[in-house]
């Protein structure tokens, strides 16, 4: 196996904190907003990005990244094409696995759960919220499937401004969200001599409450 220094020697210490189970708070929630708050007050580039990962019909994973749009404790929310590579495989296997990195404050969460499709006036409400060109281009994209060159979406794109150069925009029915409802999300704060700390929480059903169980890193 042939080794490239440039990429095998780089490595920096982990020193911007640590993590004890008596600064969690008791729901996975609200330390997670908590975090992603601390996120945004520094200012850190595209904090609410996260990594979705699926599952195709033969067990292949797959990631892609995307941005939160809604958390409550309801659970983790975004939206995406309906007949994108994702949303069709989701509707094969719900299990999904977000995960954020936040890597100037050295952590790392990551949401086990099942993904569950959002009703229509949800979809409504967030695509009517979305900016005119954004609207557009969703719909000019059939994401995930194949096109001949850059300019076919980029045709498609001005024609559909120049048709609603004067009015609004409906929901097309082929765009809408998902709330990955979490059954495990693990807190992980990068620590001195690769020592880090890692926190799960844990529970089996919606009703119950969640317990929290440090892990070796």
């Amino acid at each position: 196996m042939s080794r490239h220094p440039q990429v095998s020697s780089q490595r920096r210490e982990y020193s911007h904190g640590t993590l004890t189970q008596a600064q969690l708070l008791p729901c996975p929630i609200a330390q997670f907003e908590s975090w992603l708050q601390q996120a945004n007050d520094a200012q850190l580039q595209d904090a609410t990005a996260m990594t979705v990962a699926t599952v195709d019909a033969i067990g292949r994973p797959f990631q892609r990244m995307v941005l939160l749009k809604a958390v409550d404790e309801k659970g983790f929310v975004f939206f995406t094409n309906l007949g994108s590579r994702k949303a069709q495989q989701i509707q094969h296997n719900a299990n999904v696995s977000l995960h954020f990195a936040w890597l100037p404050h050295d952590r790392q969460v990551i949401i086990n759960g099942r993904a569950k499709a959002l009703g229509k006036a949800e979809n409504v409400a967030y695509f009517l919220s979305r900016p005119k060109a954004s609207q557009l281009a969703a719909m000019a994209s059939r994401q995930s499937r194949p096109i001949s060159a850059r300019r076919v979406l980029e045709e498609k794109y001005l024609e559909l401004k120049q048709k609603f150069a004067q009015g609004g925009i409906e929901a097309p029915s082929f765009w809408g969200g998902f709330r990955i409802e979490p059954e495990q999300i693990e807190f992980w704060q990068g620590g001195e001599h690769r020592l880090h700390d890692r926190f799960i929480y844990q529970r089996a059903e919606p009703t119950q409450n969640w317990s929290i169980a440090r892990y070796a890193p």
